[in-house]
């Protein structure tokens, strides 16, 4: 079987969807008979080959309000890619644009394509737990209905997070496929708790109470709700909020004292490194409700970290069905600062084995990918 993905979404950067891309081709690596090919937006055209999965960047331009990720809008050079690969099946990775190229490209060819729904958009434009206006309500409607129109153009839609796939059916979008993500439980492992003073001291953070963010520091991650809290949570309980990624966040609130609980670092590339953070932290906060997963939210409990999230979206579902962390209401920022209030006082190490546990139950890549080559094989057997 080939499978070809095509997203915008991966570049040297970003997050969840380029990690899951590079575990699928660690996967196909492993298993005889199976081939990838990825097409994704790059600064120069470059063809490479790296076991068995074909690496295709495309010089794209860069999207002007999020410089981490490309444009990907050549459908010449897609079509040429497909009629040379000549892939069985194709995923698509990202809801705009790049559906139109890879169906026009796929005009030809023919191969059954299925969408991996990764960005909730409709709720991006309109989060959960925030008053909005009736522009912003009309745009959410409409995309929404955008997403029923485009789901039936797929052979499946894929989905990680059951509340996620609720919502989808819940509009009426048919074809939906449950499935799963994974970690790396190898790399992000309690182990490194061991060592986490040391990280601390590696990367200029206090050895008090520490609480982590990883991810694109975008308004949908709703930063500015989770800043606000930490006026409260910072002072009463001593705790340093550590947020890691690139983009721009709101300043912290401009009252004394409230900018030292308040610590930043850039992007990291380093996987190991990151996995230490995520151990060196005793608390992972993720407050954006419109994710679809939440993979940084993962990594944290396999290395024994109970996170605290908002109550929609991905991350809410692997903490309620672990029970390896708490939630709170979307938007709210008072009740954020009790929960995590609460957290620093309860017995944040015994949260943490429990989400581990089911991280190691749950979410091996291995166990992932069986699931979603069983969708692929439905899909083709079903033509």
């Amino acid at each position: 079987m080939i499978v070809l993905d095509i997203t915008k979404y991966f570049g040297p950067t970003t997050g969840g969807i380029r990690t899951y891309l590079l575990e699928k081709a660690r996967y196909v690596a492993r298993r005889p008979g199976l081939r990838q090919v990825v097409v994704v937006p790059g600064s120069r055209d470059e063809r490479r080959d790296e076991g068995a999965t074909r690496w295709y960047l495309l010089r794209s331009p860069p999207i002007p309000f999020d410089r981490n990720y490309r444009f990907l809008l050549r459908a010449r050079r897609v079509r040429e890619i497909l009629e040379a690969e000549r892939p069985d099946l194709i995923e698509i990775g990202s809801p705009f644009l790049v559906p139109a190229v890879a169906r026009w490209a796929n005009r030809t060819l023919g191969a059954p394509m299925v969408w991996f729904f990764h960005t909730n958009y409709p709720d991006i434009i309109a989060p959960p737990g925030r008053r909005h206006g009736w522009l912003l309500r009309q745009l959410r409607e409409q995309a929404w209905r955008r997403v029923v129109r485009m789901s039936r153009r797929f052979a499946a839609t894929l989905v990680a997070s059951d509340s996620v796939a609720q919502a989808l059916e819940a509009r009426g979008v048919t074809g939906v496929e449950r499935v799963s993500l994974g970690v790396d439980l190898d790399l992000f492992e309690p182990g490194r708790r061991a060592r986490r003073l040391a990280t601390r001291a590696r990367y200029g953070l206090p050895e008090g109470p520490l609480a982590l963010f990883v991810g694109r520091l975008a308004r949908e991650k709703q930063l500015d709700v989770l800043l606000e809290a930490w006026r409260t949570v910072g002072p009463e309980a001593g705790a340093t909020l550590l947020l890691v990624g690139t983009g721009r966040i709101p300043d912290p609130p401009p009252a004394s004292g409230d900018a030292r609980w308040v610590r930043r670092l850039p992007y990291l590339s380093d996987r190991a490194g990151l996995a230490d953070l995520h151990a060196a932290a005793d608390l992972y906060v993720a407050p954006g409700p419109a994710e679809t997963f939440c993979l940084s939210a993962l990594e944290a409990m396999a290395c024994g970290t109970p996170v605290l999230t908002v109550d929609a979206g991905g991350a809410a579902d692997r903490v309620r069905a672990s029970g390896g962390g708490a939630l709170y209401p979307p938007g709210d920022a008072a009740s954020l600062s009790r929960a995590a209030i609460r957290l620093f006082a309860s017995d944040l190490d015994a949260l943490g084995r429990r989400a581990r546990a089911w991280a190691e139950r749950y979410h091996h890549w291995d166990t992932a990918f069986d699931r979603i080559f069983e969708v692929y094989r439905q899909v083709l057997g079903s033509r």
